[in-house]
């Protein structure tokens, strides 16, 4: 039977969803599981990391509070080691990017990154992931007893109704990285919605022109408690912050709702949302080639589609 680790995305004190969708996988597959939790103040959390797995490995310490990949990914390692994992899963995230190539070199293991689905092959393991922007899909044979892998967002379903076992098992706390000391970390103080946790990403592209059209979406961003995202070309052209860009080279997002709102859908955006399970996109053009991939589409100038769509959830609303 494949045994399989989760290493839990704790943000804040909270469980990101990734955790949850990792979890129902493994238990989909039939593996047996156990999930690793690293930070501080995280003992109270066993409880939900107990839902889809039936032991808790806990790395619980004032010293683990600011994320370090060498401590990290010791902690990663022991409980790999301890559960005897063929498999250790980290959700897509910077943490999960980071450690995932030290812990698959600690263990002799291959890695993979931006997966989209595993299967399993009597002993073996096969994975499934894009490629060249997005281009092709690459079905990958995995030929070493264990696989470090680093799941793309939202390429799994989270299973409300799973459960587990409580059975928290505490790792020893490793030493400082001398070689790399976090002295602090500067997070965004703007108090938007990560667009990584977000429901509803409305991202916006060139059609906006200036400021004010950035202004126009944003109002509808926040009429629905929406992520607020962008195209490259809004980064690049200084009018919208890099952690906003969705894409390739940006943030990789797979919400319930995506509306592009004045972005023609260059290969580079579309690595970065086809993920969505529906895409809105409005655009003036019709030959964008953002409507291949848009479940609706609207053709139009967001400066007149816009205010019609936040009267029209005004309405609904009301």
């Amino acid at each position: 039977m494949a045994k399989i680790l989760v290493i839990a995305d704790i943000k804040e004190g909270v469980i990101k969803g990734s955790t949850a969708e990792l979890l129902s996988k493994a238990r989909e597959l039939g593996a047996e599981t156990a999930v690793a939790a690293i930070g501080n103040n995280i003992e109270s959390l066993t409880e939900d990391l107990a839902k889809g797995s039936d032991t808790q490995y806990i790395a619980d310490d004032p010293s683990l509070e600011l994320f370090s990949a060498g401590p990290f990914a010791s902690c990663v390692v022991e409980a790999a080691k301890a559960f005897e994992a063929n498999m250790i899963w980290f959700g897509f995230s910077e943490t999960g990017k980071t450690v995932a190539p030290r812990v698959a070199a600690q263990l002799n293991a291959a890695c993979a990154t931006e997966i989209i689905d595993v299967t399993l092959e009597g002993d073996g393991i096969q994975v499934v992931r894009p490629a060249i922007a997005g281009k092709v899909i690459q079905r990958i044979k995995v030929n070493t007893q264990s696989l470090v892998a680093v799941v793309r967002a939202g390429a799994f379903e989270a299973d409300s109704g799973i459960t587990g076992t409580k059975n928290p098992v505490k790792l020893s706390i490793p030493t400082a990285d001398l070689r790399a000391v976090i002295k602090e970390i500067l997070s965004d103080a703007s108090g938007e919605i990560d667009l990584a946790d977000a429901d509803i990403v409305i991202s916006v592209g060139r059609g906006a022109k200036d400021q004010a059209g950035i202004d126009l979406v944003k109002e509808l961003a926040t009429d629905l408690s929406a992520g607020f995202g962008s195209s490259r070309a809004m980064v690049d052209g200084g009018l919208m912050a890099h952690n906003k860009q969705v894409g390739q080279t940006g943030k990789i997002v797979a919400p319930s709702l995506y509306m592009a709102m004045g972005i023609s859908g260059a290969i580079q955006h579309l690595a970065g949302m086809t993920g969505s399970k529906t895409i809105l996109a409005v655009n003036k053009d019709p030959e964008a080639p953002i409507f291949n991939v848009a479940d609706y589409g609207i053709v139009g100038d967001l400066f007149e589609v816009v205010p019609i769509l936040r009267e029209e959830i005004k309405k609904i609303r009301g």
